[in-house]
Parts: C-alpha cells; sequence; structure tokens
C-alpha cells in the first residue's frame, strides 16, 4: 500500500502543464502560509522556449470560488492552504473536535452541535461520510496563473494498524478564461480495534469557464466507499475496567460484536450548470493590481520581441533595440533623377495655404509640444482604463445526473442479533448471511432567467426565477407476494418545482439573499421551502463589525427510503402514515475582529420531527435483538443554540475558545450535550523569519447526554430507545499536543492525538459502545507546486 501511494504521489510531482493567463487577483502563498494577493502576467507565452534569457520568473498565485448548487451562482471563498489547526483537517472528529464518531479516522460520524446537522437527503446511506464526500456546492473551482498541483500526504501507526491518506489536486489554465484539473483522493485506515478498517476512493474531474457571454462549471465525481462494521466492543467494561479481566487485552485483541460485516457505497455524481448572459461593455477605472499587471505584461512583451530578435540573429551576444535600428539607413529626401508630376506649386499658394483660416494652424514648437502633452495625457487615462463587461440577463441551465448504489454484506451474523427476519434468503453462503442492495439515481435539470443587479446605478438587487424538473429512481428488496422470498423492485418519482431568488451582493455595506421554492406536481407536490439570509458591514472604534442573520422555513416530506425501506432484517413501510417536517430557524451572528469576537444564536422549531431510533438487549458478551425504525414526534421541539468564539492573544501567546450552549425541549427524542467546548492554547511564532511554528494543545470536552448510537445494518445513527440498556457519553476530556509549521507555502505537522487516553478510568467514548483510538502519533504535509 505504501508503495502504490509513493508512486502516486511521485506521478503528481511530475505533472508539468502551461497555460495563458486571467486579468484577475490571485491569491498567492508566501514563505509563512500567508495567502496574499498579486496581479496575473498576461503575457506568459506557453510557446516561449528560449533558454537565453537565465532565471525567468514563474507567475504564481490562483482564486479560487464555490458555486451555488441550484443556478451555478459564483460564490468567492478562500483556498484551503491556511497553516492554522491545519492537523485537525485530517480528523474527521472536525475542525473544532464536534463531531461524535465511532472510532476510526475517516468512518462515519455526526456533529453534535444541532444546527451544523444536515437535513436527511435523498440517500442518506453515505451522510455519515460527510468528511469524506466531494459535494459540487462545497468543491473549489480554480483559476490558476501556472499550472497548481498540492499534494496532501498524512499517515499514523503501522501496517497493523496504521492510516494513509493521500489528496492530489491540479489545476492548469487553457487560455484566461478555461480552467480544468483533477482531484484523487485516497484515505485508508486499518483501524485499532478489530473488524473496522475504513478505505474512500474519490476521484474528481472538473472544469470552468468564465467568459463575458458564456460561463460554465462542470464536476465529476466517482466515489467507493467500503466500512467494516464491528458493532462495536462487546462489553464497555474491556476498556472503561480493564482490572476486572483476569486476562489484559491488547485493543485489536478486544472481542467485538460483529466481524465479516460491510457497508459499501459506490457512487458518481455529474453536474453542469452553465449559463448565457446579455449585456453591454463600458469603460472603468482599473485597480492598482491590474495597472502593475498591466505594466507587467508590456515590460514581458517588450522583452519578448528582444528575445525574437535575438533568436532570428543568432548571435551570441545580441545587440540591443537601439543599436539595430541605427543600422537601417533613414530616407535623406528626393532621390536622383524623381521626376515631379504634374505642376510645381507656385509660390502664391504655399503662402495661401499657411494663411487659410480652415485650417489647423501649427505656430511652431510651443503648440507641437502642447499637443505631445494633451495626447500624453490621453494615453496616460488610457493606460489605467479597461473594457468591461456588465451582463443584465442570464439564461441558465443546469443538469445533474446521481447514482447511488448501497450494499449492507455479512458472511456472519450472530444468533439472534437482529429481532427479525423478513426474507429467508442470503448469499451462497447461506441463510444467515446478508446481502441487502439499495439503489438511487437522479436526473434533474433546472431552467432559469435572472435580471442581474449592477448594470445600471439605480438596480440594487438581482431577481431570478427557475424551474426543476426532478426524476428519481429507487430500487429495493422486496417479497413476493404470499411468501418470505425477496426481489429487487423498482420505484419511480417525478417531481416538478418552481421559485425564486431576490438577492443583493454588491458593495460593501449590505447584502441579503431571499429564496423560495414550491413543489407543485409530484409525489412531493405541497412541499415548500423558504430561505432568507442577510449581512450588514459596518466600522466600529477603528474596526469592522458584521452582523449576520439567516431564516427558513422548510415545510418538506420525509426522503422516499426514510419513510420507505427493505432489507433482510429492518422493514418499514410508512409512506401514508408519516406528515410532512416543518422546520423554522431563526439564527444571528455578531462579529468583530478587532477583540476577535464571534456570537452566534440560534432558535429552532421542530413539528413532526423525523429520526431514526433503536433498540436491543444488552449482554456481558454482547447485544441481542436489535431492531431500528424511523420514527416522527408529532408535538413541537425547541432548540437553543448560543455559542460564543473568542481569542487571545498576548505576544506569541495564543489562546482560540469555542463555547456552546444548547437546550432541547425533548431530549428523549433530540438528546444534545447542554455544553460544548473547544479551547486551543499555542505558541506562535517563527524561526529564522522563514519557518512558521505553532506549537499547542487542544481539548474538547462535552456534557453528559445520551449519544445517539450507531446502527450498522442502516448505517445511520439512531436515538438509543430501551432505557435498560442506554449509555451516557460526556463527561471527560480529549486532548491533543501538536506541532504545526509551515515553509514558504509548505505546511507539516506532528500531533498527539488523545494523549490522556482515558486517564484515571475515564470512559473514551464518542458514541457509545465505540472507544475511539488511543494515544497516537500522526504525521502530515500539504505541499503547493507551480508549474
Amino acid at each position: 500500500m505504501r508503495k502504490t501511494l509513493s508512486t502516486l504521489l511521485l506521478l503528481m510531482l511530475v505533472l508539468t502543464e502551461v497555460s495563458a493567463q486571467n486579468t484577475r487577483t490571485y491569491n498567492q502563498i508566501d514563505e509563512n502560509g500567508t495567502i496574499t494577493q498579486r496581479s496575473e502576467n498576461n503575457n506568459f507565452n506557453k510557446h516561449n522556449n528560449d533558454t537565453t534569457k537565465q532565471h525567468k520568473e514563474i507567475p504564481k498565485g490562483f482564486y479560487v470560488w464555490n458555486i451555488d448548487r441550484r443556478l451555478g451562482d459564483i460564490i468567492p471563498a478562500e483556498p484551503d492552504t491556511l497553516p492554522h489547526l491545519f492537523p485537525n483537517t485530517t480528523l474527521n472528529t472536525g475542525f473544532y473536535g464536534d463531531y461524535n464518531t465511532i472510532g476510526n479516522n475517516y468512518s462515519a460520524r455526526e456533529s453534535r452541535i444541532f444546527v451544523d446537522r444536515p437535513e436527511f437527503n435523498n440517500f442518506f446511506f453515505t451522510q455519515p461520510y460527510s468528511f469524506v464526500a466531494k459535494e459540487p456546492e462545497a468543491f473549489l473551482f480554480f483559476n490558476t496563473l501556472s499550472p497548481y498541483t498540492s499534494v496532501l500526504y498524512d499517515n499514523c501507526g503501522n501496517k497493523q494498524n496504521g492510516e494513509d491518506h493521500i489528496d492530489a489536486k491540479f489545476s492548469v489554465n487553457a487560455n484566461k478564461r478555461l480552467n480544468f484539473g483533477f482531484d484523487l483522493d485516497y484515505a485508508y485506515a486499518r483501524g485499532y480495534y478489530s473488524n473496522q478498517s475504513v478505505s474512500h476512493f474519490n476521484g474528481t474531474l472538473f472544469s470552468s469557464y468564465r467568459g463575458d457571454r458564456y460561463q460554465m462549471h462542470f464536476f465529476f465525481n466517482a466515489a467507493h466507499q467500503k466500512t467494516a462494521e464491528n458493532g462495536g466492543i462487546a462489553n464497555d467494561e474491556y476498556v472503561t475496567h480493564p482490572e476486572s479481566f483476569q486476562d489484559n487485552y491488547a485493543e485489536n485483541e478486544i472481542p467485538t460484536v460483529l466481524s465479516s460485516n460491510w457497508n459499501r457505497n459506490n457512487h458518481q455524481h455529474l453536474y453542469l450548470s452553465h449559463r448565457y448572459n446579455v449585456g453591454f461593455y463600458r469603460m472603468v477605472k482599473m485597480t492598482d493590481e491590474e495597472i502593475k499587471a498591466r505594466k507587467f505584461a508590456e515590460e514581458s512583451r517588450k522583452q519578448h520581441e528582444e528575445d525574437e530578435l535575438n533568436k532570428q540573429d543568432g548571435n551570441s551576444t545580441p545587440p540591443s533595440r537601439d543599436s539595430k535600428r541605427k543600422e537601417i539607413k533613414a530616407p535623406t529626401g528626393r532621390p536622383d533623377g524623381a521626376i515631379v508630376m504634374g505642376k510645381e506649386p507656385q509660390k502664391d499658394s504655399l503662402n495661401m495655404a499657411t494663411t487659410d483660416s480652415t485650417r489647423i494652424q501649427v505656430n511652431g514648437q510651443a503648440a507641437i509640444d502642447s499637443l505631445n502633452r494633451l495626447q500624453a495625457i490621453q494615453d496616460s487615462i488610457n493606460a489605467t482604463m479597461k473594457r468591461e463587461y456588465v451582463p443584465v440577463t442570464s439564461f441558465i441551465h443546469t443538469f445533474e445526473l446521481n447514482k447511488h448504489d448501497h450494499i449492507y454484506q455479512s458472511y456472519y451474523t450472530p444468533e439472534d442479533y437482529y429481532l427479525r427476519r423478513y426474507y429467508d434468503q442470503g448469499t451462497k453462503y447461506g441463510n444467515d448471511t446478508i446481502y441487502d442492495q439499495t439503489k438511487f439515481t437522479q436526473i434533474k435539470n433546472t431552467f432559469g432567467i435572472a435580471l442581474l443587479e449592477g448594470f445600471n446605478k439605480y438596480v440594487k438587487a438581482g431577481l431570478k426565477g427557475f424551474i426543476s424538473y426532478d426524476m428519481c429512481t429507487y430500487q429495493m428488496p422486496d417479497l413476493v407476494e404470499g411468501t418470505k422470498i425477496s426481489r429487487i423492485r423498482k420505484w419511480t418519482e417525478n417531481d416538478l418545482s418552481v421559485g425564486g431568488v431576490f438577492s443583493k451582493t454588491q458593495g460593501k455595506i449590505l447584502h441579503f439573499s431571499a429564496e423560495a421554492e414550491a413543489w407543485v406536481g409530484g409525489p412531493n407536490s405541497g412541499d415548500l421551502k423558504l430561505d432568507f439570509n442577510a449581512d450588514l458591514n459596518f466600522p466600529l472604534f477603528g474596526d469592522s463589525v458584521q452582523l449576520a442573520a439567516k431564516a427558513y422555513m422548510h415545510k418538506v416530506g420525509p426522503a422516499f427510503f426514510v419513510s420507505k425501506y427493505h432489507s433482510k432484517h429492518f422493514w418499514w413501510d410508512l409512506e401514508d402514515d408519516m406528515k410532512r417536517e416543518t422546520r423554522t430557524r431563526i439564527e444571528g451572528i455578531f462579529s468583530y475582529s478587532k477583540t476577535s469576537t464571534q456570537i452566534r444564536v440560534a432558535m429552532d422549531n421542530i413539528k413532526n420531527y423525523t429520526y431514526f431510533g433503536m433498540s436491543y438487549d444488552a449482554t456481558t458478551s454482547g447485544r441481542t435483538h436489535m431492531t431500528a425504525s424511523t420514527y416522527q414526534e408529532s408535538s413541537n421541539i425547541n432548540v437553543l443554540i448560543a455559542q460564543l468564539h473568542q481569542n487571545f492573544r498576548l505576544g506569541p501567546l495564543n489562546w482560540e475558545n469555542v463555547i456552546t450552549y444548547q437546550n432541547s425541549s425533548k431530549s428523549e427524542v433530540l438528546p444534545l450535550p447542554t455544553w460544548n467546548f473547544f479551547s486551543n492554547l499555542y505558541l506562535k511564532f517563527r524561526i529564522a523569519k522563514v519557518l512558521g511554528v505553532e506549537l499547542g494543545t487542544d481539548v474538547t470536552y462535552f456534557t453528559k447526554y445520551n449519544a445517539p448510537d450507531f446502527c450498522p445494518g442502516l448505517n445511520q445513527f439512531a436515538i438509543q430507545q430501551n432505557e435498560d440498556s442506554r449509555v451516557e457519553m460526556g463527561g471527560y476530556p480529549f486532548m491533543d499536543v501538536y506541532a504545526n509549521m509551515s515553509l514558504k507555502g509548505v505546511r507539516f505537522f506532528l500531533v498527539m492525538t488523545n494523549v490522556l487516553n482515558g486517564a484515571g478510568n475515564h470512559m473514551k467514548f464518542l458514541t457509545p459502545h465505540y472507544p475511539v483510538n488511543g494515544s497516537v502519533l500522526h504525521f502530515g504535509v500539504s505541499w503547493p507546486f507551480f508549474n
């Protein structure tokens, strides 16, 4: 495996391409890993193979953006190159450690912060793998000054229990507007406990074209996800009270409930968004960066001309441009033997010409100098102006094709582990085996028309309207009538929705967006989504303040597989019994950069809350009579969340804190920890002015609560419904110690995770019966390459 990863890494390092450039401002990584800006080199020529000029500058820099999935609108973004807390980006517990996992890295996870949890989508089996998912709306599209390659590699442990992860990105511009690239991401974690290996592969192709009139974004992702399921350890006391056993068990020797069980997901996603803009051109003043870029391009052009002249002469020490001009003889007057055709002008006619009042009179050198000065002023103005296209109306089309194939497979099932069995046949190995296959295919087309903001000083907002047609096909087992024999059955749904967006994205003070979508045809007819967000920016005491507000009301029916699902041991048909879930949220965010303060408050009201629940009988050697299904809570549930993000700094000493308070009015169906803390204390300094260093420790802590359990057969977190077997999580800290460094854009780290490792017999679980890994040393490096 390491040999394969090394080969892939080597292939990525030798990739080279050259591109023409764009006319925008680019992000550039300096020696300390800080993102700065520079402008393009318009004259960078991929066909220039001249070797006479040494130490040619390679233009470095790129800019990135996200897109709105529905209509393909461009959303500015920051590149994922920041050194701060870089180690945490390689752990699926999250940037601030607020995710529950089932122990192994890259495994299923769920956020403890309710406002950060997504709603169920049409194929919930892949949602727990959000850490490795590649979605069009979260993907970074590139535009580069030169070919850009980034390689991320991190690992820990050894061949028996360790992890390997490599993510290689490549992006290149074919011309000023067209960019394409790929992203290869492979993550493999063997696991420190038995039967919990994880393997994820993502291959992504992407492209974008940003012309004045035509714009396009293309995204294709193929993913394979395979997770071995162990159902948790057989008895928690192997970890919490190891002294109660006669034998000492290593982590990989502790008995687990399941073996030879896997969840597999194979899925492909094709996304295409393109639009045609109708508008006009106008002259506008360039920014300082663009003026510098134009001067640099002109100097490069002159240098290129000199290089071409040198090539033609073949001189080892080429003469200057001025010396070449001197070699060309200037005309000295009328050639010998030249004859004037017609009559020569008379002296009187010459005098008349000089006194003609209809002609512009040039009275000496002063007038000539005046004209030259006027021309120089005009040239100076022209040198700071650019031609800009102003779109007025856009015609938009977005296409999506999503294909999912989920398999839950088992070669052996413990006796009495499941409460029910709905059909008998299994795989070729016997009836006690499992091969549950579920498929989903979605084809979605969205057509929109946008009246854009900014083409006139009186038009301060934009308006969009759209219509979407969604065709979905679902496949899963069903019983042959009157028997216990299963067969694959297909269901098809067609939905039609309409909507609109009213937004203001330009300017520096106020931005807002109001969106509405209503389903008018198909099984989801009557569903409604209303979304609103806004932000207000203004100066205060020498710095900027941002007030942001978000609100939404979603009244939607349950996803297909949430209301109807068939498998060998879990089976429900609730589409006629489940009602639309109504979620209403109001959220406000206050940010003040001068004091590094951010306050976030959110209030949710949920009616017909839909969730997964599971129950079983706990024994000293495992669990029996497992059952699980989806449920709805008819009464209203209110959730209040208040979060403070506060940073302090004293010289090189930095202290970062995220404190979250949550309250659920019905904790038996929506359990949440009352308090969740993340604290990061570190020293930040430079060595020899080039090596940026962060040395510190971060701690995660949350109060006790009945955290959701994990159901392998559904690949979902589910509420603990059996009171006799409920287990509380929390009340103990998780601590990591790290050294995080950056040098000329290269980031690398060493981190020891979970250094306390259950000290003092503290439990070390994030999910019931799934212990986290002990103290493990991780190493990682991210290396960008230009050209």
